[in-house]
């Protein structure tokens, strides 16, 4: 792969300009990809709910004075549509989701709504958009009928999720690739989905997620209850998966050839227990900071999760920049740095230079 610095100013020059629409900009990877396009120079429309979580990233780091949010929701086709019709965005990124499983079980319907129709919703836009020209939807490594095996699940492997969260984000993707061989085959269009693992970072603040659990736990106080710390995830800094997003969307926009479907995880070495981020994370808070195993008999969860991002690998010779101990230093990082009362938009320009490596050419030049 190239040098980030040199990346950054290829995607820099692709972005320039560009009018881009982002749903679900005011959740934590949205809010994340809203800034970096905005340090791109891109034209940033974004179109989602009131933020979800109380604090937000959103509200933190003031993103919603730095590029146009329209409140919506995607179960609302209408809604969207005056939305893409103002915008008439060249680029689309579609991140809203209902993302937390547990909440899947206690609201499927909403989860379905959301995730399926949400996403027949963004597609159907795009299908009467003319000025579309790169869609990516965003899904999950959930997605995979999971079997609990070794290996790492690739791209052509059986969509099943289990609980109604993965199961939707299956459906998401199946409705992602009717509508991209039904009505973008004529290549006006290029359209790919990319499977993400669990991601960590700076700004999480949703809840049944084990590292804002960690920071929620510490900061009052307590003890860390880790419900279930045996299972084994493909953890990844946030802005791993986003630098791939950037990186379908520009090259599906020049070469429609390069749209499939993608998986974006880490390094093998970096798929750990929770109990193992747990530690790490204890490790990098410091102080007594300390968890306990706890399992409070909640709804099934998959125990063992990995990805082979071989594909990724091949198509765009990319790999990961942060390991695993990387990743939680650097949400710690932010985490104190917003505790301490620090402007949180400089916090974010700050990790986005620095995984890019414009730092070091700042320092050089």
């Amino acid at each position: 792969m190239e040098n980030m610095s040199a990346l950054w100013a290829k995607l820099s020059s692709f972005y320039q300009g560009k009018r881009v629409l982002v749903t679900g900009h005011t959740g934590f990877k949205g809010g994340w990809l809203c800034r970096i396009l905005t340090d791109l120079g891109a034209e940033v429309t974004g179109y989602g709910l009131e933020p979800p979580t109380e604090p937000s990233l959103y509200e933190a780091a003031g993103l919603g004075k730095t590029f146009r949010g329209i409140t919506g929701d995607v179960r609302d086709l209408p809604g969207l549509r005056r939305a893409f019709e103002e915008t008439q965005p060249q680029v689309v990124f579609h991140l809203a989701a209902q993302p937390i499983v547990r909440d899947s079980y206690k609201e499927p319907v909403y989860t379905y709504e959301t995730n399926v129709m949400g996403t027949v919703h963004v597609l159907e836009c795009a299908r009467l958009c003319e000025s579309v020209r790169s869609l990516l939807n965003v899904t999950t490594d959930k997605v995979y009928e999971n079997r609990e095996w070794e290996y790492g699940y690739r791209e052509c492997d059986p969509l099943d999720g289990y609980d109604p969260y993965s199961n939707s984000k299956s459906c998401s993707e199946l409705v992602t690739h009717s509508y991209a061989r039904s009505f973008f085959g004529d290549g006006r269009c290029a359209v790919s989905t990319a499977r993400a693992g669990n991601v960590i970072g700076g700004g999480d603040f949703a809840h049944d997620r084990i590292v804002p659990d960690c920071i929620r736990a510490v900061t009052a106080g307590r003890e860390i209850v880790v419900r279930n710390p045996y299972s084994t995830r493909p953890y990844q800094h946030v802005l791993e998966p986003l630098f791939v997003y950037l990186l379908i969307a520009m090259a599906q926009y020049e070469d429609p050839g390069c749209a499939g479907y993608y998986n974006v995880g880490p390094e093998d070495r970096d798929c750990v227990t929770t109990g193992q981020l747990a530690d790490l994370f204890c490790r990098a808070w410091g102080g007594d900071a300390h968890w306990v195993d706890r399992s409070d008999g909640g709804p099934h969860e998959a125990n063992f999760l990995k990805l082979d991002c071989s594909k990724i690998r091949r198509v765009f010779g990319w790999s990961p920049r942060l390991g695993i101990r990387d990743a939680i230093d650097w949400t710690v990082e932010w985490t104190k740095a917003y505790l301490n009362g620090a402007e949180m938009t400089a916090e974010m320009d700050r990790q986005i230079g620095r995984f890019f490596d414009l730092e070091a050419e700042h320092t050089d030049g």
